[in-house]
């Protein structure tokens, strides 16, 4: 058992903290304001090997393994959750086609990515279709060498800059889950029309979107798996996004965290630094525990996959106690900073925000209890 970084590990986590701290953090209050989409942040990600961190090597990609694409997400969020989030779209999109795809697939649907910047979107939750996918409205009906795609996707990250997308689909919705199929549409073919962008409470650097498809038409040869195969995919999927997402919670958490031990330090009360109330103590010492205790979770459940194990029920492990831990954490740094945590001049209010949406997307924290329940009654 080996809890120590290697040296690689170490120099990729350094790199990525460096990002976060001198690229990210000077401009992250800018994009919560505006809710405008960071391409130049994005750009520099692409260049320093920060984005598309899942493609394997042989298709273009940065194929760093599960436990290290976690190290650095870590950092992202440490930065910013909403670029965090925006930078790991890709691999979310991508992970499917990663996943199940054909060797001549992935040549052809990953390739271009290493090529220049470019964007993909995971397309499976709809307005009657979020925790329930069996529920999925959106059809594919095969014509000859292609399908036709009708139907509308909500919650899209980066949808609206996108120049390819995973789409889920139902070839028959009497067959529920068993009818789910998954496709990749590329560009913007016709019928394919995007909202305006979320005005979302948090994360507001990410951008979110509705899709709508009509009559869209995909060839055959970007049907990922065999028909029906759609659900096995996307939950396929999520077991290896999981972690990523579980660690962005940490990346907040820690951030909290340090704002409020140097808020803290200074900030006095009764003739001393409020740090030397047991009761700030307390609340540091918490928050200090549980973001750790939900890193080392997080890490175990990257490592099952590197180890080509199955990872479900730790990753909603993961998952479920890591987007509570970093509300709890967030919502106690705004504690700390008293009324000034409040206020939007001060740090720690956009990381309760940004905290908020991790309970809510990729499974909500609810979802992750309900997955861990059925796991262990297996």
């Amino acid at each position: 058992m080996e809890f120590e970084l290697s040296e690689d590990q170490r120099a990729l986590q350094q790199t990525a903290r460096k990002y976060a701290r001198e690229v990210v953090r000077p401009k992250a209050a800018h994009y919560d304001e505006t809710a405008t989409f960071p391409r130049d942040l994005l750009a520099t990600a692409f260049e320093l090997g920060l984005l598309n961190m899942a493609i394997p090597t042989e298709y273009g990609g940065v194929g760093l393994s599960h436990l290290d694409q976690t190290i650095v997400a870590e950092e992202l969020s440490w930065g910013c959750a909403g670029v965090a989030t925006s930078i790991i779209a890709n691999d979310l999109a991508n992970l499917p086609i990663i996943l199940a795809a054909t060797d001549e697939q992935k040549k052809r649907l990953l390739g271009h990515f290493a090529e220049k910047l470019t964007f993909s979107s995971f397309c499976l939750t709809e307005p009657e279709a979020g925790s329930d996918v069996a529920n999925m409205q959106t059809t594919a009906r095969r014509e000859g060498d292609e399908y036709v795609i009708n139907g509308a996707k909500c919650f899209i990250t980066n949808g609206g800059h996108a120049e390819q997308y995973t789409v889920f689909a139902t070839v028959d919705k009497a067959k529920k889950h068993k009818g789910i199929t998954c496709f990749v549409v590329q560009g913007r073919p016709k019928g394919l029309s995007v909202s305006k962008h979320e005005n979302k409470m948090g994360q507001r650097a990410s951008d979110t979107v509705s899709l709508t498809f009509e009559d869209v038409r995909v060839p055959v040869a970007n049907r990922i798996g065999e028909e029906g195969q759609g659900f096995a995919i996307a939950m396929a999927t999520l077991d290896n996004s999981r972690p990523l997402t579980a660690m962005f919670s940490v990346g907040i958490a820690r951030a909290a965290l340090e704002h409020s031990m140097e808020y803290a330090s200074q900030r006095k009360t009764f003739g001393k630094p409020i740090i030397e109330h047991q009761a700030i103590q307390f609340m540091i010492a918490d928050m200090a525990m549980n973001t750790h205790a939900a890193r080392m979770l997080t890490y175990e459940s990257a490592w099952l996959l590197d180890q080509g194990k199955r990872n479900t029920l730790q990753s909603s492990y993961a998952k479920s106690f890591a987007a509570d831990m970093a509300m709890k954490v967030a919502t106690d740094a705004v504690q700390v900073y008293g009324g000034y945590g409040y206020i939007k001049e001060y740090p720690v209010e956009k990381l309760m925000r940004d905290a908020k949406l991790i309970q809510v997307y990729e499974g909500t924290s609810q979802v992750q209890r309900l997955v861990i329940a059925r796991e262990l009654f297996k």
